[in-house]
């Protein structure tokens, strides 16, 4: 009989990602969503079992988790983390979950001044509290953001904007996480009760970014650094809803003084191939990034 996993934000990121990574493993996967949509049509044809679920809702999660061996818990950077975290480990431990991973995030600290960061590190001892055996993910920033509504625009018009100074970090994409994630379901024994780092292979900073999106666009990328106040400002002017904007005014400055910094090979020693860099990413995304 094959391993049952839960997948939670099935849809979002990441979570799709470690579905099809999981499915490309042999594990039998439980994708919980939203709703019914054609994001969820997409899991089904992948071959995961779809259900419908929410993580302020501790029933809906249960239910999803009935006969579950490994399950993933993932939550956006938006208010509520923490009563979805207690909803997730309460239901895994109510029904014999053997581990959770948990998509926690490389700046998580508990005296940040991102209201994210902090809840995403409480969010990690709640899941230590509970006693079900767990293993933490800390992502470094998403190469993803390359294509948010905020980001993408300007670097249609050759411009990479980030309140970033001279921080540096090792961007990682979501496909690399969702290989990693779907390994750690498949077989977590040896990393129960870790904190896993997960970066991209490179670490750099924005203007060697520019450079590195430069060449694979085919097409200059400058980099525009600006006060952190500046960009918060504009990022509320475009709807960026309130709690996201108050994580950047958090932690770009933490950025600004190494909070993301390193690199690591986590991805690789867990998939057996290393996370794509930069320059690859955008290739594989040059359609969207250079579209008039």
């Amino acid at each position: 009989m094959s391993r049952k996993v839960l997948i939670s934000g099935a849809t979002g990121d990441t979570g799709r990602a470690a579905v099809r990574s999981s499915i490309d493993l042999g594990l039998d996967v439980r994708a919980m969503v939203h709703k019914q949509d054609a994001r969820s049509e997409a899991l089904e044809k992948l071959g995961a079992e779809v259900v419908v679920g929410d993580l302020q809702e501790i029933d809906t999660v249960r239910t999803a988790m009935e006969d579950v061996d490994a399950a993933y818990f993932v939550w956006p950077v938006a208010p509520g983390l923490l009563s979805a975290a207690v909803n997730f480990a309460q239901a895994a431990k109510e029904a014999g979950v053997g581990s959770i991973v948990n998509l926690s995030q490389r700046s998580a600290d508990r005296h940040s001044k991102s209201e994210s960061c902090r809840d995403t590190f409480i969010a990690e001892q709640v899941f230590d509290w509970s006693g079900v055996p767990v293993i933490h993910l800390r992502p470094t920033y998403f190469l993803e953001w390359l294509l948010y509504p905020w980001q993408l625009p300007y670097l249609r018009q050759g411009v990479l904007r980030m309140p970033v100074g001279k921080g540096r970090h090792s961007p990682i994409a979501a496909d690399d996480q969702g290989r990693a994630i779907a390994a750690l379901l498949k077989d977590p024994s040896a990393h129960i009760g870790k904190t896993i780092p997960l970066s991209g292979p490179v670490e750099m900073d924005h203007e060697q970014m520019a450079a590195e999106l430069s060449e694979a666009l085919g097409r200059k990328i400058i980099f525009q650094d600006l006060p952190v106040d500046e960009y918060c400002a504009s990022l509320a002017a475009m709807g960026v809803p309130a709690y996201i904007v108050q994580h950047f005014g958090g932690a770009m400055e933490e950025y600004q003084h190494g909070a993301m910094s390193g690199a690591d090979n986590n991805v690789e020693l867990l998939t057996g191939k290393r996370s794509m860099t930069v320059g690859e990413f955008a290739r594989a995304h040059a359609d969207v990034l250079n579209a008039a």
